[in-house]
């Protein structure tokens, strides 16, 4: 049967057996060909059940027509352990709630698809919490968990996913559904005797099996707590309480389905802290463990310099707290007390018995923000200290602790001996460690087998295990007899054939296992995608090596606007994979593959994709691989529509500075006639504006206008036209740049940034003649023409880089744009460079302007919407310290406003505009106080507030200038601005 057939007649049948969602689109099947691992297997569909009785019947299809079933949560799994090629069941979409928290029992009842997050939120009124933390526990899910048999990093404190799990209704490949639980007395056999007849068979098989083979049971499985790989026979132990449950947690849903699992919750402790050890180097910090083991830490992790390293140069140096203890390779290690001054107490105990060369011991802010290092690892650890591209497959081995420095000695050397190179670190405390390597993928595809090979086989000389926490997967599950002897084997092939016996579930892990180099995503990406606008020099210029950037940990499903984050705002609104970052990196890894998606750049696969991006550039600096999905998009629209008709928006809200500049000539008559309803419903219909959003009012007076009349009068020594000249009365020039959004819409802006910088002393400049950064060109993927708007702005700022003066920009979207796409798309121009160099925000120059003092911002409050280019590309810390300087309490909101530029404009995307500026801006808006302030620089983020909000946004400048003495406030603001 052709595959375009056999894929239509398996939705037909999954539909009749009443699953309402089921995707078989080539966009979706792209979504989900990979997990987080190296792994590409494009399923036949995907399959959202909403209840169990869904569950049920996929499975039934699947068992009736011999096609493969994959149970998905967040798609975290490192080890290729969420990816198959026939039905894809994604439990994270409606199968996501917490049922139920029992704080007498301590236990919380929850569906597959709810996020360890979310079950942790539900306990805590209770002053509990579920205890694994992988670091995905933002997005992972507890179906995830309890397949792989998530850790984390306090697994010392809080055990295994495994030692958490009370019951689970689960149903197996053959279709038993049953109840898993500890039996204690029972025993499998007499547990077996009084179930249903399919269930009862099944228990008595397990227990003939068990009892016949207890020896192996007893000496091969369960020998040290992170020996994750195979399956847990240990748990059907009668000495360990025949725990069914147990045995079920880390068989990567190839033996049964979960539908429903209770979890055990355990109480925080009241106070942590961190102590910081530091040793010289990585593998001594290992030797050092089994001394801190018995100080009973709650985490203990090893942490290289080299990935520190790798912090600072993404994220700045304030990302990473000062006073680091010397040394190349750290331990973290958590204590816990009733109160702060016992948990440190107990953090110097154990430090005194480290033998480091130094040590310090941290809490709060700065505890956080190392864990937050740990937690990013995974994305931190993609690229080597080369910058070259690292990938799983060896990341999760681990050993018994007491073994796990001569082990790391032993894989550095192997390593180097392949000409390998990655960064380390770890749950060092339980022997288990994680390191990304840069197998050349695509350039020698043979090392990565061979390599993981002669790793497997050390780690097994250690006595240690394939994977520690993330389960074997693809990845491992043809290394297992390296850890195990071939009866033991044999013994997991019997488990398998006991619960699957057709081989349903999850095939080609575990049992009867796909070669480890098999279906590997890198390799495939052969299509030749043609010359790029984009340099990408982090990526060789290449754009397939710039989306396999993603690596699939998913933070960008997590929710991370309550600690400023940004990424992603759509996926937020929506909830769909689609809309994510990932979802939308896959999609284009398959159009550098080929074979999936095809057309290229024109392949509706990719404009589908690509719609709600809202190109707000959160990825850019919350993804820790560092996907920058806005200058993705940017391509992709250029190379679809080079030569080709547009978009109505690309021509009306595209080319905005040229209309804004034709409008200035008569601004009175454009704003009337755009006043009479029929010409603005005309208006919008022709743009491909929604008609539910106003058309701005353009300004009677430009800031331009203002700034000349202003000088001409003599009221400012700036020059005699704004134009370069000598400083005026030994003042330090400095050079405004004049957005298009400040010069027709919002001139006050740029008039209360005159009045502000000549209070700091400085003598505003302007360029000769009106100039635009291209960013509206830029961001509806008309590359050529925004590279020559760039060109002509190098041309008008040649005189002040040449005289080495700082360039401030209002508009942050715009001044990013010279921070960054400057470089980025004319990257043979050496002014390029010079001028995103000398760009500052004003916040940037004022904080760094010597004997300035910032006017009293003494009794304001509010909160701030820092633009989403800002926090991506020039950062909001320089507001924050300037803000907090001047007296004014502040609290900055994570997320977008939802406008982002035309995309909120936009005809179709108006509802999810507005469900980004409901996910943290609109909720923040409400919750201020009377008389609150809401600082928003963005002109984007104002104008959402003014269709959305009753409070307007006011930008920095404004602010600042307000509290200016009497004599240098601002004029009145022109009305129509």
């Amino acid at each position: 049967m052709p595959p375009a057939k056999r894929d239509e007649d398996l939705v037909s049948a999954l539909r009749r057996a009443g699953l309402a969602e089921v995707d078989a689109g080539s966009r979706r099947r792209a979504e989900y060909g990979a997990d987080a691992s190296n792994y590409r297997v494009i399923p036949q569909a995907v399959v959202f059940p909403r209840e169990a009785a869904d569950v049920l019947a996929a499975l039934d299809v699947c068992r009736d027509r011999g096609v493969p079933l994959t149970a998905r949560g967040a798609g975290t799994s490192i080890a290729g352990n969420a990816v198959g090629e026939g039905v894809v069941l994604d439990f994270s979409r409606h199968m996501n709630r917490v049922l139920a928290v029992d704080p007498g029992a301590r236990t919380a009842v929850a569906e597959p698809g709810a996020v360890l997050d979310a079950i942790s939120a539900a306990a805590a009124p209770y002053g509990l919490r579920f205890g694994p933390d992988p670091s995905t526990h933002a997005r992972a899910t507890i179906g995830g968990a309890l397949g792989n048999n998530a850790c984390g990093a306090r697994a010392l404190a809080y055990g295994r996913t495994a030692d958490n799990t009370v019951e689970l209704d689960v149903v197996t490949g053959a279709g038993v559904r049953l109840t898993a639980r500890r039996l204690d007395r029972e025993g499998l056999g007499a547990a077996g005797a009084t179930a249903p007849r399919p269930a009862a068979e099944l228990m008595a098989g397990l227990d003939t099996l068990v009892t016949s083979r207890l020896a192996l049971i007893r000496t091969e499985f369960g020998r040290f707590t992170r020996q994750v790989s195979g399956y847990s026979m240990e748990h059907l132990l009668p000495e360990r309480g025949a725990d069914l449950a147990k045995f079920l947690v880390g068989t990567e849903g190839t033996l049964a389905l979960l539908l429903q699992a209770t979890v055990r919750l355990v109480e925080a402790p009241a106070h942590t802290a961190m102590a910081v050890l530091g040793y010289p180097g990585i593998a001594d910090a290992a030797d050092a463990v089994p001394g801190l083991l018995p100080h009973h830490p709650v985490a203990l992790e090893g942490m290289s310099s080299r990935l520190v390293d790798v912090v600072r140069r993404r994220r700045g140096q304030a990302a990473v707290p000062g006073g680091l203890p010397r040394g190349d390779g750290w331990i973290f290690a958590e204590t816990a007390g009733a109160t702060e001054a016992e948990a440190v107490a107990a953090a110097r105990r154990l430090a005194a018995d480290g033998n480091s060369l130094d040590f310090t011991v941290v809490t709060g802010a700065e505890a956080t923000a190392l864990w937050r290092i740990r937690e990013d690892g995974a994305g931190l650890g993609g690229r080597t200290p080369a910058g070259e591209p690292a990938w799983p497959g060896w990341e999760d081995s681990a050993v018994p602790p007491e073994r796990l420095g001569p082990y790391l000695r032993e894989l550095t050397s192997l390593m180097g001996e392949f000409g390998l190179d990655g960064l380390m670190y770890g749950h060092f405390g339980d022997g288990c460690l994680h390191v990304r390597i840069d197998f050349p993928l695509a350039a020698r595809p043979p090392v990565f087998g061979e390599f993981l090979a002669a790793a497997a086989a050390l780690a097994g000389r250690h006595g240690g295990s394939m994977s520690g926490e993330h389960g074997d997967g693809r990845a491992r599950g043809a290394l297992l007899h390296h850890m195990y002897s071939a009866p033991a084997l044999e013994t997991l092939a019997a488990v398998k054939h006991l619960f699957d016996p057709a081989d349903v579930l999850n095939p080609g892990v575990i049992v009867r296992p796909r070669p480890v180099d098999a279906d590997l995503r890198l390799p495939a990406a052969t299509a030749r995608l043609g010359a790029l606008s984009f340099a990408y020099p982090e990526d060789r210029g290449d754009f397939a090596t710039a989306v396999h950037r993603c690596v699939g940990v998913g933070k960008c499903r997590a929710d991370g606007t309550g600690s400023g984050g940004v990424m992603c705002p759509s996926y937020l609104a929506t909830r769909d994979e689609k809309d994510s970052t990932r979802g939308r990196a896959r999609v284009l890894q398959e159009l550098a593959n080929g074979s999936l998606v095809k057309g290229g750049w024109r392949a509706p696969e990719i404009a589908e994709s690509l719609d709600l991006c809202l190109s707000c550039k959160g990825c850019a600096s919350d993804c820790p691989a560092g996907v920058d999905m806005a200058t993705y998009k940017a391509e992709a629209l250029y190379r679809r529509y080079r030569h080709r008709p547009r978009p109505a928006a690309h021509y009306a809200l595209g080319w905005l500075p040229r209309w804004a500049r034709l409008s200035a000539r008569a601004p009175r008559l454009v704003n009337a006639l755009l006043a009479i309803g029929p010409v603005a419903a005309l208006a919008k219909r022709g743009g491909g504006i929604d008609p539910r959003r106003p058309l701005p009012r353009f300004a009677t007076r430009t800031f331009r206008q203002w700034f000349s009349a202003r000088a001409a009068a003599g009221a400012a020594a700036a020059g005699a036209t704004g134009s370069v000249g000598s400083a005026a009365a030994g003042r330090p020039p400095v050079l405004l740049w004049v957005d298009t959004f400040t010069e027709h819409f919002s001139p006050e802006v740029g008039q209360a940034a005159v009045r502000v910088l000549e209070h700091a002393g400085y003598d505003v400049r302007l360029t000769g003649r009106p100039v635009c950064c291209g960013l509206t060109w830029l961001s509806t993927g008309q590359l050529d023409a925004a590279k020559a708007r760039l060109t002509e702005t190098l041309d008008a700022l040649a005189p002040a880089l040449e005289a080495g003066w700082p360039i401030v920009g209002l508009e942050p979207s715009c001044t990013a744009v010279l921070r960054g796409d400057l470089t980025e798309l004319l990257p043979d121009d050496p002014r390029a460079v010079r001028a995103a160099t000398a760009t500052r925000t004003l916040a940037e120059l004022l904080t760094a302007t010597p004997g300035w003092t910032p006017p009293d911002l003494g009794g304001v409050h509010g909160v701030a919407q820092p633009h989403c280019h800002q926090h991506a590309v020039l950062g909001w810390d320089a507001d924050a310290a300037l803000l907090r300087a001047a007296g004014a309490e502040v609290r900055p909101v994570g997320g977008c406003c939802g406008l982002a530029g035309n995309f909120g404009v936009e005809k179709g995307h108006y509802e999810v505009s507005v469900a980004v500026a409901e996910t943290a801006l609109l909720p923040a808006v409400r919750q201020a106080a009377a008389g609150a302030v809401v600082l928003a620089d963005g002109f984007s983020c104002r104008t959402q507030l003014t269709h959305l909000s009753p409070l307007p946004g006011t930008h920095l400048t404004q602010l600042l200038a307000s509290r200016l003495p009497p004599e240098e406030r601002p004029g009145t603001p022109d009305p129509t601005g």
